[in-house]
């Protein structure tokens, strides 16, 4: 603990944020491990009460009750059913596609994020940004293949969880500092368990699950009740959801977003590790050269966004 304190604060924030990005790809996994015989809705609601157990207790170290006070209720709730979007999108698709190639899929999360910072936040996008766009969504369209027999309209939801999770990101620039990390993580998990109750009363009695696809029986499988394992694999879920969103709630606290953010692609080796030792998953040439664009073309917003962000404070120092 001595030895973490005495580092400076960008590499500890880079520690939170690798130590977050392993425990939500855990996570991931277990949701991917369980989606054969239980539905998603209850995955989602079992493992939300769990985190929010853990979450209660970030609340109370940060101030108690008191920190969940706000103003923009209606933001958080669409930001809430955003991510549960995101979350639906990705995990419908993961429940058939290969762990890696749906992680990487998912990483055009970037990309949109910086389309939509224009219309959205009206910041500027500049034409170099636009090319790094366009080389970021070639690489995507290289691993969905289109045209192709290999082609899977499935193959489409990790993209579409990416989009519903950057404007997830734009609502959280929108709420800005105002909100706690403990209140925002509060609200995020109260969205989970609110629309998953919903969810549940409405399908979980598996009149709707009448097709063959992995997918879709993940989405409309009836309500089971969990064994012991999957019970504790729930709480597994649910306890490493809420340590990993507070360790990377902590990453963008420490450090600056600039040093920490392009860590976020660890992710990436994590997946190809969990994916190959469970399913035996491991991408081909294609795959290899979609991921490579994709987190190129990431790597270089986060690098655009810096070398703005420092010219910014080059100007104001100046006029300063």
């Amino acid at each position: 603990m001595k030895y973490l304190l005495s580092l400076s604060p960008n590499t500890r924030g880079i520690v939170c944020l690798v130590a977050a990005i392993a425990s939500l790809t855990l996570s991931d996994a277990i949701i991917k491990w369980l989606s054969p015989e239980l539905p998603l809705h209850q995955v989602t609601l079992f493992r939300s009460c769990f985190a929010l157990l853990l979450v209660l207790v970030m609340v109370h170290l940060e101030g108690g009750p008191k920190t969940l006070k706000t103003r923009r209720p209606v933001l958080h709730l669409l930001r809430g059913s955003m991510l549960v979007l995101a979350n639906m999108f990705f995990f419908v698709g993961l429940a058939a596609m290969p762990f890696a190639e749906t992680v990487v899929l998912f990483f055009t999360a970037p990309l949109f994020i910086c389309i939509l910072s224009q219309p959205v936040l009206g910041e500027k996008v500049g034409l170099s940004r636009w090319v790094v766009i366009v080389v970021g969504m070639l690489g995507a369209v290289i691993m969905l293949r289109p045209g192709s027999g290999l082609f899977k309209t499935i193959s489409l939801l990790p993209v579409m969880a990416a989009l519903c999770y950057a404007a997830m990101t734009m609502m959280t620039r929108k709420l800005g500092m105002r909100e706690t990390a403990g209140a925002m993580t509060f609200y995020i998990q109260i969205a989970f368990i609110v629309i998953s109750v919903l969810v549940g009363l409405a399908i979980g009695d598996g009149g709707f699950d009448n097709y063959d696809s992995p997918s879709l029986q993940f989405l409309l499988r009836a309500w089971a009740w969990p064994s012991l394992v999957q019970w504790q694999l729930l709480m597994i879920c649910g306890s490493i959801v809420a340590i990993g969103g507070y360790l990377m709630s902590q990453a963008y606290r420490i450090g600056e977003a600039s040093a920490v953010a392009p860590f976020e692609y660890t992710s990436l080796p994590f997946a190809l590790l969990v994916g190959y030792t469970l399913w035996g998953d491991w991408p081909d040439w294609r795959a290899f050269i979609g991921t490579g664009m994709i987190v190129g073309s990431g790597l270089m917003v986060f690098c655009l966004e810096n070398r703005a962000h420092r010219k910014l404070l080059q100007h104001a120092q100046i006029d300063y």
